[in-house]
């Protein structure tokens, strides 16, 4: 099975094509590196109304391959996204053709909409998707909790994909419990013309930490007022409660997020995070009216910014047509 560039489609070759959200981490607190190389996170995932597109179509043979549209993403161009095995919808692909004696050739098509390396799990997106069309594709019949198992091997923030809503994760994030949300929290984000690389951004948090003489908790939580708040859709509560572990390691790596962070609050915001690794700013607004505003508002100033709310469904399959 080797990725290509290529596409040679079967006449009426059948496709199935599934939407997946990116996340906000409304909070997230980061333990000490473990013995993998990995870190244990305690983490509160929110599925946002930013969808991730693949659709997956039948091709000729028992190749893999993938194309990228990223029109519609406000930072990278689609050339920042490999189109080979390190791509992760091709990776699930891969592993779920691995336990599907139904599997057959295969196309993936990504539409990007969620920033690229943006902190916001788009590329983990892009694969939960690709598990769920090509599951639909090749009938192999695998429920969502099996699907999500077989996601663990592609990180952290791909099971969450799958499932949407609101989710603590503990471990390396892949320990998802569903948590009630069911009120939207309205969020204006702020994306960057460029990425940060997520272990590098953990890196330079170990280095902080070994800086300033910092023992981080090996077994993080999550404050319950957060998950309450949250419950509630209170947004007023919520704000002073936003927290990432993460931020101060992503400002020494791109300073130019702090006076973003402060030109947000400025404008109105209830409270600003930078969003995982970063560079996507997450501001927090008290409802749709007040996200359009602050949108508009930070917009005029030259910043690329975008509303969206959540809790978001999961991976969901959107069509299955003929090509």
């Amino acid at each position: 099975m080797v990725p290509g560039r290529t596409v040679d489609k079967r006449p009426g070759a059948r496709s199935v094509r599934v939407k997946a959200p990116g996340k906000i981490n409304v909070a997230l607190r980061v333990g000490p590196p473990r013995e993998d190389g990995y870190h244990g996170i305690a983490s509160v995932f929110l599925a946002v109304s930013l969808y991730e597109e693949v659709t997956a179509t039948e091709v000729p043979g028992d190749g893999i391959s993938v194309t990228v549209n990223a029109a519609g993403t406000l930072n990278l161009p689609a050339d920042s996204i490999p189109l080979d095995r390190t791509n992760l919808a091709v990776r699930a692909a891969e592993l779920l053709a691995e336990v599907s004696p139904g599997w057959s050739g295969v196309h993936l098509d990504i539409t990007k909409r969620v920033p690229i390396s943006g902190g916001m799990g788009g590329g983990s997106a892009d694969a939960a998707a690709a598990l769920l069309a090509c599951d639909a594709l090749w009938g192999s019949g695998f429920s969502r909790d099996e699907l999500a198992k077989i996601a663990v091997d592609l990180g952290a923030d791909v099971p969450f994909a799958l499932v949407g809503g609101t989710a603590v994760g503990l471990g390396v994030g892949d320990q998802l419990t569903p948590a009630i949300s069911k009120t939207p929290l309205h969020w204006v984000l702020v994306t960057s013309d460029y990425g940060l690389s997520t272990p590098e951004v953990y890196r330079r948090l170990d280095h902080i930490r070994l800086r300033n003489g910092v023992e981080p908790d090996p077994q993080p939580s999550i404050d319950a007022a957060i998950l309450g708040a949250m419950r509630a859709g209170d947004a007023l509560g919520l704000a002073p409660l936003l927290h990432n572990d993460l931020q101060q390691a992503s400002l020494e790596l791109a300073p130019g997020l702090g006076d973003i962070l402060e030109r947000g609050k400025a404008a109105g915001a209830l409270a600003g995070i930078v969003s995982g690794s970063g560079p996507t700013i997450a501001f927090l607004t008290q409802s749709s009216g007040h996200a359009a505003e602050l949108e508009s508002l930070l917009s005029t100033e030259g910043l690329q910014a975008s509303s969206v709310h959540g809790p978001a469904h999961g991976a969901r399959i959107a069509t299955d047509f003929a090509a």
